[in-house]
């Protein structure tokens, strides 16, 4: 059975009336990720991704040090959980969209999610989400995409366009391997963290990688491919539909140890 949520709103624990709001108005920004020995990979773009999504989506940003205070305040003693957090706001509703304000924050706090498994089969599904820059609160596009991939008997969806051109997964973005170099398609999509972290370890390296359109009939250019998100550094992909990869088992572990490699940021 699923372990409910800690959950805290404003640095308090989480009333009716809080949760009421969330239940039923389905506007927001959020962003997650682990917290490990005290410390997070990447902190610094999550609090990025929630000024940047607070002045877009509600007018004015939420000061970080509140955020860290109320960061620092659901975890308690804990060294070792998965934060998700919501921007938010009671006064904002389907009949006074135009509201402007700094928003509430919700903390929700439990243990960290298993990462995604190896060897992952996905189905291409043509889809791209609303506001694909923002890390929103409208997730039934990717729920019902990740379920419609499940019962066909894949393991996750991958999103493409009418033409075939890939951009992201459900809950993750894809990179892809030739040879030495890892490329990242070239499409409307979230940038996420995980990936930005890799992207910047690779720079440092010196690794090769490049952006580039990439569609389902370039497959067959690729020896592999991977997800990657905060829960997820790195997960090799062995099929797309009816496309088996070569197989780059090594390539990933690597990529998987670049994210590693990224310094914990202290709360």
């Amino acid at each position: 059975m699923a372990v409910a949520p800690e959950l805290w709103i404003d640095g308090r624990p989480a009333g009716i009336e809080d949760l009421g709001h969330q239940a039923l108005i389905n506007y927001g920004a959020l962003t997650s990720f682990g917290v490990e020995q005290g410390g997070v990979r990447g902190l610094d773009r999550h609090l990025e991704r929630l000024k940047t999504s607070a002045l877009e989506l509600f007018g004015e940003a939420v000061v970080e040090d509140r955020l860290r205070d109320q960061m620092r305040a659901a975890l308690g003693s804990r060294t070792e959980a998965w934060l998700r957090i919501t921007l938010f706001s009671r006064e904002l509703s389907l009949r006074q969209p135009d509201w402007i304000g700094a928003p509430q924050v919700m903390i929700s706090v439990s243990p960290p999610p298993s990462p995604l498994p190896q060897g992952l089969r996905l189905q291409s599904q043509t889809y791209g989400r609303e506001a694909p820059h923002l890390k929103h609160v409208a997730t039934m596009g990717l729920l019902r995409a990740r379920r419609m991939a499940r019962l066909a008997g894949y393991d996750d969806a991958l999103f493409t366009d009418v033409e075939g051109r890939i951009s992201e997964g459900s809950l993750w973005n894809i990179g892809f391997i030739q040879g030495d170099a890892v490329v990242w398609p070239d499409a409307p999509m979230l940038d996420g963290v995980a990936q930005a972290l890799i992207r910047d370890a690779l720079t440092r390296t010196g690794s090769p990688q490049r952006t580039e359109g990439v569609a389902l009939a370039d497959l067959s250019r690729f020896d592999g491919a991977f997800v990657c998100n905060s829960a997820t550094p790195a997960a090799e992909i062995a099929a797309v539909d009816s496309h088996v990869f070569p197989g780059a088992a090594g390539a990933v572990q690597q990529i998987g140890d670049l994210w590693r490699s990224q310094p914990r940021q202290k709360i």
